[in-house]
């Protein structure tokens, strides 16, 4: 399947992912938050950190508690995918993964085919391991690449080599895993045009030793309060400008389409649509999820929440019999509105349903945004076509302006 056509307008069907928004009583997803690193890279802001692996044994114990306390909040709702994200989950021992997977399938009605992803840093990655983990019941593996460039890796603080890559790439399908995707980072500070292009023509031509079955790819965002934010204000790093970055993402987009990926998410591709990722698809229909662990972020009947960020204050809150919760909010039904539209665009071929919209929030796309549809699809960033609104090629380079026009 060609994954984007040249004109604006045509993008292919696709049946895989169902209609967005998901409706109320759908499948939902858990995620289970590991926090712990060998080393907290310079550009990442999320919930991390480094030198703490001794509280792994006693995180695990206060997971599947919490794991456990969740249960009778889902009862008469189906699971349909586990995934582990940090942090570094693959810091954690197979026996650990197994003992949570158990936990989740004893706590919900979890399916029997889940789709189970476990985030992994490729250095340290061997068969024996990962042989582990897939007799443990994860059947999708995350690799962070971030890039094959040496140069990029030390700019963007990693520990591993391009060699660390293939051989994991090749550890895992010696293990049998089936569904394994690598995640890169392009705009990094100093990276050129072709240094991106022999990453994508390295990984799609099998200079891996093996292609993968997904790629995330993600234009680096410099969060304030990171290293990386500090050293581009002494002027140490200086970052790819916006264009710089757009170019970059749409070579990556015209090399992807002529190897016949499926471009089916803003920043994500699958060999095939079978092989998109289903847990992330829960999040873009905005479904309900639990965010489970330290820093976890959860989204269940119209109500979010956060957890405590700091892994020991979390295990102190669950080993005591309190709430694990930080803060919550309750989601008025104009900002559910605002974000169906927000991630729903986000999937490239389905889009919003009109159908699904009416069932989630009760009443049509036109009725709530009429305006705002009419406006964007006359400037052609949106298509509207089968009861459906839809990025065109121009609206997926602006993607976050036209998203923002739905936020109230």
């Amino acid at each position: 399947m060609t994954a984007h056509m040249t004109s604006a307008n045509m993008v292919p069907e696709r049946q895989t992912i169902e209609p967005t928004p998901a409706p109320p009583d759908s499948a939902f997803g858990v995620y289970l938050h590991i926090p712990f690193c060998a080393h907290v890279c310079p550009y990442c802001d999320f919930n991390t950190y480094s030198g703490q692996d001794n509280l792994i044994p006693r995180y695990v114990d206060a997971l599947a508690a919490e794991i456990e306390r969740y249960g009778p909040f889902v009862a008469d709702r189906r699971a349909a995918t586990i995934f582990f994200g940090g942090g570094t989950p693959s810091l954690l021992p197979a026996d650990s993964a197994k003992r949570l997977i158990a936990a989740c399938r004893q706590a919900f009605a979890l399916d029997a085919d889940a789709e189970v992803t476990l985030e992994a840093n490729p250095n340290g990655l061997d068969s024996t391991y990962l042989e582990a983990l897939l007799a443990a019941g994860v059947n999708r593996l995350s690799i962070g690449a971030q890039t094959l460039h040496r140069r990029g890796l030390r700019t963007l603080g990693r520990l591993h080599e391009a060699t660390d890559v293939a051989a994991a790439l090749r550890a895992a399908r010696s293990a049998g895993f089936a569904n394994v995707s690598l995640d890169f980072i392009f705009g990094w500070p100093g990276q050129q045009t072709d240094d991106w292009r022999a990453d994508l023509d390295r990984t799609l031509g099998g200079d891996l030793g093996a292609t993968p079955d997904h790629l995330s790819l993600y234009s680096l965002i410099v969060e304030p309060g990171t290293p990386m934010a500090d050293a581009v204000a002494r002027g140490i790093l200086t970052p790819v400008d916006d264009d710089g970055a757009a170019d970059l993402y749409e070579l990556a987009i015209d090399r992807l389409a002529a190897a016949s990926w499926d471009h089916y998410e803003v920043a994500n591709w699958a060999r095939t649509p079978a092989l998109a990722s289903r847990h992330n698809a829960i999040y873009w229909r905005n479904g309900d999820y639990l965010g489970l662990g330290a820093g976890g972020h959860g989204h269940l009947a119209g109500r979010r929440w956060m957890n405590h960020p700091a892994p020991l204050a979390y295990c102190k809150a669950v080993e005591s019999g309190r709430t694990a919760i930080s803060n919550e909010e309750s989601i008025d039904a104009a900002t559910a509105m605002g974000e169906t539209m927000m991630l729903g665009l986000r999937l490239l071929d389905t889009g919003v349903d009109d159908a699904a919209f009416r069932v989630r929030h009760g009443g049509s796309l036109d009725a709530v945004f009429g305006a705002q549809l009419d406006e964007l699809a006359s400037l052609g960033l949106l298509v509207r076509a089968a009861g459906r609104v839809r990025l065109s090629r121009r609206g997926l380079m602006l993607a976050n302006d036209v998203a923002a026009r739905f936020l109230p």
